[in-house]
C-alpha cells in the first residue's frame, strides 16, 4: 500500500489554523474524518491522544505523526495538514512543526501501519521535498506531490 492510496483531497489541509498541539490534532482527526471510514470518531480521538501521551509525535524536521490503532475504522485512515503558522509539538528537536500527517490503522493490521508510519517518515525526512510542500498552495499539488516523491522513491 502507498501513501498515495489513503490520501485524498477531502484529507488533506494546505492551511491548517491552530494555536496549538491539542488543537492541530483534534483538527486533524476532524480533517480524516472526510474519509468515511471512520466509524467511531471519539474512540479514535481517544487512541491517538492516547499513543500521544507516551511520547510526542513530533519527529523533527518541523514534521509531526500522530498515530494510533483502532478497529472503530473501516480502513487505514491518514490526514495531511501544513500549518498555516509553526506551532509548538513539543518535538525531539525543539523546532516547531509546519506539517502533520495523522494515520490511524485497524490492529489486526500492525504490520502495515508500521510500514506506512516507517515510509512516511523516509518521505517527509528529506528536506527537498518538505520544502515542495511548503510551496504547493492546493490541496491538488500537496497530493501529486506525494504521488511523484512516492513514485521516484520507490523507483530507487
Amino acid at each position: 500500500m502507498k501513501i498515495s492510496d489513503i490520501l485524498t483531497e477531502d484529507v488533506i489541509e494546505v492551511k491548517l489554523n491552530a494555536i496549538d498541539k491539542t488543537e492541530a490534532i483534534n483538527k486533524m482527526i476532524d480533517l480524516a474524518n472526510n474519509s468515511g471510514k471512520i466509524l467511531d470518531l471519539e474512540k479514535v480521538r481517544k487512541v491517538v491522544f492516547e499513543r500521544e501521551k507516551l511520547v510526542s509525535t513530533g519527529v523533527g524536521k518541523g514534521f509531526a505523526i500522530p498515530h494510533g490503532k483502532s478497529d472503530d475504522i473501516s480502513d487505514i485512515v491518514a490526514a495531511f495538514g501544513i500549518m498555516a503558522e509553526p506551532i509548538d509539538f513539543d518535538s525531539i528537536d525543539s523546532e516547531k512543526v509546519s506539517f502533520i500527517f495523522l494515520l490511524v490503522g485497524k490492529d489486526s493490521m500492525l504490520n502495515m501501519h508500521i510500514k506506512l508510519l516507517s515510509r512516511i517518515s523516509r518521505l517527509m525526512n528529506k528536506d527537498e521535498f518538505r520544502e515542495k510542500l511548503l510551496n504547493a498552495g492546493t490541496k491538488a499539488e500537496v497530493l501529486t506531490l506525494f504521488q511523484k516523491e512516492e513514485q521516484n522513491y520507490l523507483d530507487i
